[in-house]
């Protein structure tokens, strides 16, 4: 399955990159084993994609627990909590 996963704030900086399109492997059924997955990727990764209890996630721009499927999703969002002002 072809999906867009975009970064934002310092999950972007961590990486490197603020998109990246990927096919991923049917057995990535969920936004947490989509991150596992990424976090497989390289090292850069891995250390933006550590701390599963500071990251949230939007599938095609709706907020989903990490829990959430992704079947037919073409967008995912990756970031950490946001706080209003």
């Amino acid at each position: 399955m072809a999906v867009r996963i975009l970064y934002f704030a310092w999950v972007r900086e961590q990486i490197g990159v603020a998109e990246e399109d990927v096919n991923l492997p049917a057995t990535v059924e969920t936004v947490g084993a989509l991150i596992e997955w990424l976090s497989a990727r390289s090292e850069r990764h891995a250390e933006a994609l550590a701390s599963r209890e500071r990251l949230r996630a939007a599938v095609d721009e709706a907020f989903v627990p990490l829990s959430a499927p992704i079947a037919g999703a073409r967008e995912i969002a990756i970031f950490p909590p946001v706080t209003g002002g």
